[in-house]
């Protein structure tokens, strides 16, 4: 789970999530916070300096964190005592007098923030006295930008302090794991986390990619190298094509680093270099090769559900464009799930907002006398707001992030997986799908195992766990039967129509409207050119209301999506593999219609009269997935084989080693076979395609 991780990283009280969103981090100092009464208590711990306030974090976790918004200061000073030789001189102080002071994690407690308003004079100390003057010119001019009238002056200010502090700064060489180590590379981007982004400086050289954060937060370098790569994706972040996002897994739908450059060519760059470096062990798939073998059983319907979402931009690290999932269930109030009935499955040729029909006829007429451009759905199926409604449980700070400090009003959380599905189908204005989480094997989002205090329902019931269908025995059982729905027949025979309008033809244009598919423009690529709103606030104002309100996936398809196979005497459920978290994005273990007839008597004749005095030599694993055809020349010195990784290898008998590698298809190749000469390979693919090779 992206948010566990991301926690993981860093044991410190403080977080990233505690700014504003668009805030940055700069720097900190160690410092003491002196009060004003007459005992002058000194409270030791960081002072930190951000684009739009000041933080101070206490090392006693029993103290509260103190932020100080700078659009709140009304004066920030530095006071120096007069210098006398008879008296032991005093530290500089940094004075700030405010009109608000916000407390967050009292006793080290995750909950609603604190605000203390009305006149206030906060004093610190720093325990390097020199740096004081300049950390207060500091303040001052971030205060300067604060207080600047239009956002969008105060935000290229800020901007302009960034850059200059990059511009000042470059990535730290002696960081380098290898004396040996050539950079390519180096550049400015930011670490983009859920909610937030870091900045600082990329270095790629031919063994690493390396981020070092400017602020040295969550750590002081980010190594991750190169041979350790499995998957590479561009991004779109902040509808811009800026975004670079690296998986060292095949099994994870969260990546171990998504970076945003500032440059497009830099990004690009980056790509191209990392992607030619691992050429040999990595394969860029298409939506039309996953599309084929997930009709050819071998990816499961969870597989490749994460495979499209991957390739339609979304990242568990932008909850803009989350990964979506759809509800497959429809009966929440059974005590016996029963995948061989139809009537237990939502239909799924049809979006959420058009599953009622008395809802759909309401909106249908709104639409119809609405001026252009016009839209059935106020809001969208996936958005920040329903990402965490889903998991404040495990992603509280996320939530006190993106909603000023405060959780929701009780009645409005996730009480209930039951009373959510209801809402779905008869509120005005929810219309939310599901995410992997609901299909996984994690089921702490389901349970308030961090005993976290998120309010009293009108009822009087506090809320704890999210409350199960009869059918569930407990979080775990429900996940278990979940998945088993996403993989069951029914699922599997009509998920296609639930992908045509999510990332198929229906989800734009003509086929969109006749399908009740339309959504507001701009949640729509392309829908607005941000860049082309000369008005700086507006733009701005622009960007955030689509970042806030979701967006819709990538078009992948624009033809319709063809129907999974399914042997007629096959039981379609996802194998006993998806259960463990280690097989979540290896190929899946359905099995093909395929049949097998003993062997006749004449070919028992034919084989080996040797064939059970047969040992293994030796096993060689050079390919990522499975293989599909082998071949050899004529001296049995070398050996090809084909793969679904779509690459031709070669292996040397004698020397016992992998010796090269070849991929000129996208898809899978399916054979291999030498010809007599032994100069000419010749190979079949998924294309359609046979490639001579000479």
């Amino acid at each position: 789970m992206a948010f566990i991780r991301t926690q993981e990283r860093t044991k410190e009280r403080f977080s990233l999530l505690l700014l504003d969103l668009e805030e940055y981090y700069f720097e900190q100092h160690t410092a003491y916070h002196v009060t004003s009464d007459p005992k002058q208590r000194r409270t030791r711990g960081s002072l930190k300096v951000c684009s739009r306030s000041i933080i101070f974090d206490p090392e006693d976790l029993g103290e509260p964190i103190l932020k100080i918004p700078l659009r709140d200061c009304q004066k920030i000073k530095f006071e120096e005592t007069e210098k006398n030789p008879f008296i032991k001189p005093k530290p500089p102080v940094i004075s700030v007098s405010c009109k608000q002071v916000i407390f967050i994690k009292e006793s080290n407690i995750i909950a609603p923030y604190q605000n203390e308003r009305g006149p206030k004079t906060l004093n610190f100390e720093l325990e390097s006295w020199s740096k004081t003057e300049d950390v207060v010119q500091t303040f001052l001019q971030l205060h300067r930008a604060s207080c600047l009238e239009k956002l969008g002056d105060q935000t290229a200010m800020i901007a302009a302090n960034l850059q200059s502090r990059l511009a000042r700064t470059s990535f730290d060489k002696n960081c380098f794991q290898s004396v040996v180590e050539k950079p390519h590379m180096e550049c400015s981007a930011e670490m983009v986390l859920p909610l937030v982004c870091n900045p600082g400086h990329v270095c790629v050289t031919d063994q690493s990619l390396y981020f070092q954060p400017l602020n040295g937060y969550p750590e002081h370098v980010i190594q991750i190298k190169l041979h350790r790569i499995r998957r590479i994706y561009k991004r779109r972040h902040g509808l811009k094509p800026l975004g670079l996002e690296v998986f060292c897994t095949e099994n994870d739908f969260c990546s171990d680093i998504y970076l945003k450059f500032y440059l497009p060519t830099d990004r690009d760059d980056i790509y191209y270099y990392i992607a030619s470096f691992l050429e040999n062990h990595m394969t860029e798939h298409t939506a039309e090769s996953y599309m084929l073998q997930w009709q050819r059983g071998h990816l499961s319907n969870y597989q490749y559900l994460l495979h499209l979402n991957n390739l339609a931009d979304r990242s568990c690290n932008d909850l803009s464009q989350y990964p979506v999932f759809p509800w497959v269930v429809s009966d929440y109030t059974s005590s016996q799930l029963d995948l061989g009935n139809a009537a237990t499955f939502r239909d799924l040729s049809k979006p959420v907002g058009a599953l009622n029909k008395e809802r759909l006829d309401g909106l249908l007429a709104r639409y119809r006398g609405m001026p252009e451009p016009r839209f059935m759905y106020g809001s969208h199926y996936s958005s920040p707001g329903y990402i965490l409604f889903y998991l404040v449980r495990v992603a509280p700070e996320h939530m006190l992030c993106l909603q000023n400090g405060r959780y929701d009003h009780a009645d409005r959380m996730f009480n209930s997986i039951g009373d959510t599905w209801k809402n779905c189908l008869e509120g005005a204005t929810d219309f939310k799908e599901l995410i992997p989480e609901f299909y996984g094997n994690d089921s702490s989002f389901l349970e308030n195992g961090m005993k976290l205090d998120l309010g009293k329902r009108q009822n009087g019931a506090l809320v704890g766990d999210v409350l199960l269908p009869p059918w569930a025995s407990d979080a775990r059982d429900f996940l278990q039967k979940h998945k088993e729905a996403l993989e069951s027949r029914f699922v599997s025979e009509h998920l296609n129509e639930w992908i045509d309008l999510v990332f198929g033809f229906k989800q734009r244009g003509s086929e969109a409207v006749a399908a009740q598919n339309v959504f507001h423009p701009l949640t729509y690529e392309g829908g607005v050119d941000c860049d082309s709103i000369k008005d700086t606030d507006q733009r701005i104002a622009m960007l955030t209301q689509i970042l806030e309100f979701g967006q819709t996936p990538k078009q992948l398809f624009t033809s319709p999506h063809p129907q999974r196979i399914i042997p007629r005497f096959q039981n379609n459920t996802r194998s006993s593999s998806i259960s463990s978290p280690t097989s979540e994005l290896a190929p899946g273990s359905l099995c093909e219609d395929s049949s097998f007839e003993d062997l006749t008597e004449e070919s028992r004749k034919m084989a080996w009269a040797n064939m059970e005095s047969l040992e293994r030599i030796s096993s060689h694993k050079i390919h990522k997935e499975s293989v599909t055809g082998i071949a050899a020349t004529r001296d049995g010195a070398s050996i090809f084989s084909t793969s679904q990784d779509s690459t031709l290898k070669m292996f040397s008998k004698e020397l016992k080693e992998f010796q090269r590698s070849m991929s000129f298809s996208n898809m899978p190749l399916s054979s291999c076979l030498m010809l007599p000469e032994g100069k000419t390979a010749v190979c079949s693919s998924w294309d359609n395609n046979v490639y001579v090779l000479i």
